[in-house]
C-alpha cells in the first residue's frame, strides 16, 4: 500500500538525510564533490512513502512499514525492508540493505540505519558512500552526534572507487584507518593506524594523525614534506607541520634538516579579519659550513622575516602591503625559501569600478637571488609614488566613448645601473631622483558603412612634465620637460565574409593613420619603463607601441596589413595576419636611441618597417601550429623567425619549436641565435608513457639540451622521473639534474604531490 502527507515519515526521512549528510563531513571537500548529499531536504514538500504494509499502533504510538520499503521526498529516495518510527522518543530504525540516493545520483547503502531523536544521534552498520563520480567511503560502523563528532570504524576512503579498471588492473589510492574522528566544534579530524595504499600495496603508515580540517581552503594549504639536494647544503628534508589552525588563524613551522649546513626553522601565521588577512613568515639558521656560500652569505647566522597584507576597507577597494627584510640578499635563494630574482616592499590602495582604475603605490625594488650582494641593491629603483588612473566615459548611444588616463612615476636610485654586452653598453636606470607626470584623453568612435565598412576615429592628447635631478654623471645635468603632444588616428577595416557550407571564411583588409605631434620620444627624460620592445603581430596595429610610459611615438605613420581566418566544421581553424608600418613625417622615435638600447634593430627604425606575420592554426586530431616572422624588406633578409608545432592525441604528445634571430651588434648581439627543439611522449602501456627531449644550437652546431623520462598516471595516481643534460653553449652549460614528482587526484578537485630534485654525482 502507499500512502503521503505522513509527517512522522516527513521528520524521520528528514532526521536520517541530516545524520547521514553530516557523517559524511569528515571526509571534506576535495576528497568527494561539493553536492555529494549536500541538496536540502524541503521539510513542507510532500512525501511519498510504498511498503507492502504501513501500520500504526496507538497503544505505542508506533508507525511500522514493512516490505519493500520506498521513501521519496525533495529529490531523495530511501529503501530498505522496514521501517519503525516512535512518535514518543523520535527514534527511527531502518533496517534490511538500507540504501539512500540523493538528486546528484550519490548512493549510500548500509545495513541497517538508527536515528535517536534528542539529542540527535545517528548510528549506521556496514556503510559503502559512493559519489556519483566513482568515490567511495566505507566503514564498518558509523555513530553520529550532531552537538559532538562522528566516528567511523575501520574505514577506507578511495576515490577510484574499488580501484580496479576495466581490464582488471589496480589503480589508483586509498586510506584506510582503524578509526576516524571528525570534531563538529572545530572541524578537525583524527585517524588512528591510518596508512596510505598505491595501486592496493600499502606504502606509509602512522599511528596518528590529526588534520585540523578538510575544507577546500585547507587542503589547497596542505603543505607536503619534501627532499631535494644540493652542493651548498646537502641533503635536504623539509617536513611542514600545522601547529594551530582555527576559523580566523594558521600557525604553520617548516624544520628543515640539512647534512652540511644543520638546521632552519622557520614559522608562518595567517590570521584572517572580516575584511581581509595578515601574513607574517620568519626564517633562520645557524650555518655549520660558511665556505659553501661566498659574499655576504659567509655569515654564521642567515635569515628573512616577510610580513603582506591585503584588506577591502569598503566595496571596491583595497589596500595592502609587502615587507621582506634578510641577513643577505642570496638567502632566501640558497635555502630554496624563495627561487624570484626580486622581492618588491611595498604599500598600495587600489579602487576598481567597471568604467575605473586607480592605483598608488609606494615601492621599494630589492634584487635577490644567487650570488647576490648587498652591494647590488643600490641601483634597485625606489618608487616614490607609483599613481596610475584610467577610466573610461561610455557616452549616449552612437557618440563613442572618452578614454582618460593617468600616470606619475617617482623613482630614486643611489647608483647608476649599468651593463655591457660585447661592447656595447647599457644603462637600464640612473643614480638620482626622478619625477614623471602624464595626462592623456581621448575620444573614439565606430562607424559602419554600407557592405560592413568599418571606420573609428581618435582624437586626443596626451601632457607630460618630467624632472631629473642629475645625479648621474652619464647625463648633462639636472633637466626639466614639458611636453604636449595632440594625437589623431583612423582605423578602416572592411571585413568580407563567405560561407560554402562547411567553411567561412573572413578577409580583413586594415588601414590606420595615426599622427602624434611631437618631437620628443622620451617623455620621461630617463627611461624606466619602457625598455622592453618586439615588433611583430601583436603590436602591428597599435596606436603606441612602447611597452612603458617613458617613451612614446612621434610623427605621422601609416600601418598596413590585413587578416585572414577560416574556421572549419570540424571546429579547426587558419588565422594569418600580416602587414608593415610606414614613417611619413615627423620624428621617427625608433630611430631615437635611448641609454636602455631600447628598439635599436628592432624593425621600425627606418621609413619602412620590417614585414610581419603571424599564423596560427589548429587542426583536427590535437594537431596546432603557429609561426612569426619578421623581414627587412630593404635586402629581403629574415631578421627573426619562430615556428612552433604540436600533436595530441590517443596518449601521444609531440611538439617542435625553431626560432632564429639574426645577429645585431648594435644591441651587442655578435652572433645569429638560431635553435631548433623537440619533444615527444609516448605511451607504451596502460598508463604508462615515456617522453624524450632535445635542443640544438644550430649556430654553435652543439646540443643545448636532452632529456627524457617516464611516468605512470592512471588518473588517480601520478609518478614520474626526468633527467636533463645541458650542453657547452647553455646558459646553465654542462649541467645534470634529476627530479621526481608524486601527485595523488581525486575527481572532486584534490590535488596533492611534489616535485623536486634527486641529488646526482657531478661530472663534465
Amino acid at each position: 500500500m502507499a500512502k503521503r502527507g505522513i509527517s512522522p515519515h516527513r521528520l524521520a526521512l528528514a532526521s536520517a538525510l541530516l545524520a547521514l549528510t553530516l557523517s559524511t563531513s569528515a571526509f571534506g571537500q576535495g576528497l568527494v564533490p561539493q553536492d555529494f548529499f549536500s541538496a536540502p531536504v524541503d521539510e513542507s514538500a510532500p512525501i511519498g512513502v510504498d511498503a507492502d504494509t504501513l501500520t500504526f499502533d496507538s497503544v505505542t504510538n508506533v508507525i511500522t512499514a514493512s516490505g519493500n520499503v520506498v521513501l521519496r521526498q525533495s529529490g531523495y529516495t530511501l529503501t530498505g525492508a522496514e521501517l519503525v518510527y516512535d512518535r514518543n522518543t523520535k527514534d527511527l530504525t531502518f533496517v534490511g540493505g538500507v540504501t539512500i540516493l540523493d538528486p546528484s545520483g550519490n548512493l549510500a547503502e548500509m545495513v541497517d540505519l538508527k536515528v535517536t531523536g534528542a539529542p540527535r544521534q545517528a548510528f549506521l552498520n556496514a556503510i559503502t558512500l559512493t559519489s556519483y563520480d566513482g568515490a567511495r567511503i566505507t566503514a564498518d560502523s558509523v555513530d553520529y552526534d550532531a552537538a559532538l563528532q562522528t566516528l567511523l570504524e575501520q574505514a577506507t576512503y578511495a576515490p577510484c572507487g574499488d580501484c580496479i579498471d576495466d581490464n582488471g588492473n589496480r589503480i589508483g589510492w586509498s586510506v584506510k584507518a582503524t578509526r576516524i574522528v571528525y570534531n563538529a566544534a572545530d572541524g578537525s579530524t583524527a585517524l588512528d593506524n591510518p596508512t596510505l595504499e598505491l595501486l592496493g600495496v600499502p606504502v606509509a603508515w602512522l599511528p596518528y594523525l590529526w588534520l585540523p580540517n578538510l575544507q577546500t581552503e585547507t587542503v589547497e594549504g596542505i603543505r607536503m614534506p619534501t627532499y631535494d639536494y644540493s652542493e651548498k647544503t646537502g641533503h635536504r628534508v623539509v617536513v611542514p607541520y600545522q601547529a594551530y589552525r582555527s576559523k580566523w588563524t594558521d600557525v604553520i613551522l617548516t624544520p628543515t634538516f640539512m647534512t652540511r649546513q644543520g638546521f632552519l626553522l622557520g614559522a608562518e601565521v595567517l590570521q584572517r579579519f572580516d575584511t581581509g588577512s595578515i601574513q607574517l613568515k620568519a626564517s633562520g639558521i645557524r650555518q655549520f659550513d660558511n665556505a659553501a656560500f661566498v659574499g655576504d652569505g659567509q655569515q654564521d647566522w642567515r635569515g628573512a622575516i616577510q610580513t603582506s597584507g591585503e584588506f577591502v576597507p569598503l566595496k571596491d577597494w583595497t589596500v595592502g602591503w609587502s615587507y621582506s627584510t634578510f641577513s643577505d640578499p642570496s638567502y632566501l635563494y640558497d635555502y630554496r625559501l624563495d627561487l624570484a630574482k626580486s622581492s618588491i616592499n611595498q604599500v598600495y590602495t587600489t579602487n576598481l569600478t567597471r568604467d575605473t582604475y586607480f592605483d598608488v603605490r609606494v615601492q621599494q625594488f630589492n634584487q635577490i637571488g644567487e650570488n647576490v650582494q648587498w652591494s647590488a641593491q643600490a641601483y634597485q629603483a625606489t618608487a616614490v609614488p607609483a599613481v596610475r588612473y584610467d577610466h573610461v566615459e561610455r557616452l549616449a548611444p552612437g557618440f563613442g566613448q572618452v578614454d582618460v588616463s593617468a600616470r606619475l612615476l617617482g623613482v630614486q636610485r643611489k647608483t647608476d645601473h649599468t651593463a655591457t654586452s660585447n661592447g656595447v653598453p647599457y644603462v637600464f636606470g640612473y643614480a638620482g631622483n626622478k619625477q614623471h607626470a602624464s595626462l592623456q584623453a581621448g575620444w573614439q568612435n565606430q562607424y559602419v558603412g554600407a557592405g560592413g565598412f568599418v571606420a573609428t576615429p581618435y582624437l586626443g592628447g596626451r601632457a607630460d612634465v618630467a624632472y631629473y635631478d642629475g645625479t648621474s654623471p652619464i647625463l648633462p645635468g639636472a633637466t626639466t620637460l614639458w611636453s604636449a603632444t595632440p594625437i589623431a588616428a583612423m582605423d578602416v577595416r572592411y571585413p568580407m565574409v563567405a560561407n560554402d557550407g562547411s567553411t567561412v571564411h573572413l578577409i580583413e583588409p586594415i588601414a590606420q593613420l595615426v599622427y602624434r605631434g611631437s618631437d620628443t620620444s622620451m617623455v620621461g627624460i630617463t627611461n624606466d619603463d619602457a625598455q622592453s620592445f618586439v615588433f611583430d603581430d601583436t603590436n602591428l596595429f597599435s596606436y603606441n607601441r612602447f611597452s612603458g610610459n617613458d617613451r612614446q611615438e612621434t610623427g605621422l605613420r601609416l600601418n598596413v596589413g590585413g587578416r585572414y581566418m577560416a574556421n572549419f566544421s570540424d571546429n579547426g581553424y587558419v588565422e594569418l595576419i600580416a602587414g608593415q608600418s610606414f614613417h611619413l613625417a615627423g620624428v621617427n622615435a625608433f630611430a631615437t636611441a635611448d641609454h636602455a638600447q631600447t628598439a635599436v634593430g628592432g624593425g621600425l627604425s627606418n621609413g619602412a618597417s620590417y614585414a610581419v606575420l603571424g599564423a596560427y592554426a589548429g587542426l583536427e586530431e590535437g594537431i596546432k601550429a603557429g609561426g612569426k616572422l619578421q623581414v627587412d624588406t630593404t635586402n629581403l633578409r629574415i631578421a627573426r623567425a619562430s615556428l612552433t608545432g604540436s600533436y595530441a592525441g590517443a596518449g601521444y604528445t609531440a611538439s617542435v619549436d625553431y626560432s632564429y634571430l639574426a645577429a645585431n651588434p648594435a644591441v651587442g648581439a655578435i652572433k645569429d641565435q638560431h635553435e631548433i627543439g623537440a619533444s615527444v611522449s609516448v605511451p607504451v602501456a596502460q598508463y604508462w608513457s615515456i617522453r624524450g627531449n632535445a635542443y640544438w644550437d644550430l649556430v654553435g652546431n652543439s646540443y643545448l639540451q636532452f632529456g627524457g623520462g617516464v611516468t605512470y598516471d592512471d588518473g588517480y595516481l601520478m609518478i614520474g622521473a626526468d633527467a636533463t643534460r645541458t650542453g657547452p653553449t647553455h646558459s646553465s652549460p654542462n649541467s645534470t639534474s634529476v627530479t621526481a614528482s608524486f601527485k595523488i587526484k581525486a575527481p572532486a578537485g584534490l590535488d596533492l604531490g611534489y616535485a623536486g630534485a634527486v641529488p646526482v654525482p657531478s661530472f663534465q
